[in-house]
């Protein structure tokens, strides 16, 4: 099976060392119980210039008429992600023929958004890093976005949410193009859960602030500095000058969400943070976040992290509770 890793320029490493060292592992498997090694592996770059080395592999340019068994797309080292596109746009009439011809296709963390950027996410599920899918959601709204997903498969089209969420996508192709037992071996070489299905409980919920749209602007405002006192968010954002349903329209075209999950989020991330460094009860969590009954903190937590806020803080709390 011709594996090719697309060397996208900005590309971060780490993306790439991961997929060299998993499938370089698995060739090796197979050498070791006397088998001819499964996939025969390539660096891909667009230019000569952008051919870089990974040890024993050197970049190539993709050859006419070779065809591909699966793509992969490594994310992108920093968050320009309009700059990052569009350095990397002459890759996308390729990986559209590619895909034609049968390759699949399969983007780690960020890479999620050159793929997107083809269009051969319109109309499928996708993930992204956790902390990317507002960004995500606005540029490329044709795409079902799956913010919480760890991975995201539809017609051959795959998607990785952040970072070590890139194992979970290689443990399913090699079950996939392998077998089971390969992928379990390959899982226990590089410690992986296998049942993880949410990315929810790593993500930092932060203001999305890069827009133009004062309005919307100035109900954010509103919701930061009141979160935690006002009831509901009538009352946060009454003295907005616009009628609800417009503002609505609008916030949910700026950020992705509509004032009511904008100010839920809000209050998750102060819980979260109280939860990660204070010796507040988890009732004082709930009350210092906006919320007065326990019940329903508890169920808008777990939904909005995927755990409860006890079994968060057991996780990443540094506090003596």
């Amino acid at each position: 099976m011709k594996l090719g890793i697309v060397l996208s320029r900005n590309h971060r490493l780490l993306s790439v060392a991961a997929m060299l060292d998993v499938f370089d592992s698995v060739n090796s498997f197979y050498e070791e119980d006397g088998l001819e090694k499964p996939f025969e592996i390539k660096l891909l770059c667009k230019d000569e210039q952008d051919a870089v080395s990974y040890g024993s592999y050197s970049a190539v340019c993709p050859v006419e008429g070779d065809v591909y068994t699966i793509l992969f797309i490594p994310a992108f080292k920093d968050d320009a992600i309009a700059n990052n596109i569009q350095a990397n746009k002459s890759w996308i009439p390729w990986l559209h023929s590619q895909y034609r011809q049968g390759a699949a296709i399969a983007s780690y963390c960020t890479g999620a958004f050159l793929l997107a950027a083809t269009g051969l996410l319109n109309g499928r599920p996708a993930t992204t890093h956790i902390n990317a899918w507002p960004v995500f959601y606005r540029l490329f709204p044709e795409v079902k976005v799956q913010a919480e997903a760890v991975v995201t498969e539809k017609d051959n089209i795959y998607t990785s949410g952040g970072a070590t969420n890139s194992f979970h996508l290689m443990m399913l192709l090699l079950e996939k193009y392998c077998n089971r037992s390969v992928a379990v071996r390959a899982a226990k070489l590089f410690s992986v859960d296998m049942d993880r299905n949410l990315q929810l409980y790593f993500g930092t919920f932060t203001h999305i602030e890069d827009h133009d749209d004062e309005l919307v602007r100035r109900a954010q405002d509103e919701i930061k500095k009141n979160y935690s006192t006002a009831a509901t968010i009538e009352e946060i954002i009454t003295d907005v000058p616009a009628s609800r349903r417009n503002l609505v329209r609008r916030f949910k075209q700026v950020t992705g969400l509509t004032p009511i999950e904008y100010l839920q989020k809000t209050r998750i991330e102060a819980a979260k943070q109280l939860l990660e460094t204070s010796r507040c009860s988890i009732l004082e969590v709930m009350l210092q976040s906006g919320y007065n009954d326990l019940k329903t903190f508890r169920s808008l937590f777990k939904k909005n992290v995927g755990m409860t806020p006890k079994m968060y803080r057991d996780k990443f709390s540094g506090q003596m509770v």
